[in-house]
């Protein structure tokens, strides 16, 4: 499978597991950002700034992709919602009489609980994954 390909990759990196780890768990926070289109360049930078590993850096960033993007961004919105005590989430629409920019208008109260909620999620799947990662390291290295 291509995730325990990839994983067998980041362990095999020769770098103190706590620096693995924090590149993972910055490239998690940074692809699951609300700064959507701009998560590799972010992640790149970052991994730069930090002095981390690009390639695990890159491949924390590629936990959201073009697969999982739909729901990570729907659960991180809903989440922000919660945060934010909205209750109604989906507006109503009248189908019939739709528009693109009437679609938009509509869902213009959820870009603040987009940017709050995908921002918390973002920063506690960080954390899970630093320590998933840096066990993971510990782990294969005996």
């Amino acid at each position: 499978m291509q995730i325990r390909a990839k994983l067998r990759e980041i362990l095999a990196i020769e770098e103190p597991p706590h620096k693995i780890a924090a590149a993972f768990a910055v490239g998690v926070f940074v692809g699951m950002s609300p700064f959507l289109g701009a998560h590799t360049i972010l992640g790149l930078a970052l991994a730069w700034q930090f002095k981390l590993n690009k390639l695990v850096t890159v491949m924390g960033v590629f936990v959201t992709n073009p697969w999982t993007i739909v729901p990570i961004y729907t659960f991180g919105t809903w989440v922000g919602a919660r945060l934010m005590g909205i209750h109604t989430i989906i507006p109503v629409v009248d189908w019939s009489n739709i528009t693109f920019l009437g679609l938009i208008g509509r869902c213009r109260h959820l870009l603040l609980p987009f940017i709050i909620g995908n921002t918390a999620v973002g920063f506690a799947s960080a954390v899970i994954s630093y320590f998933l990662i840096y066990k993971a390291v510990k782990i294969s290295r005996g």
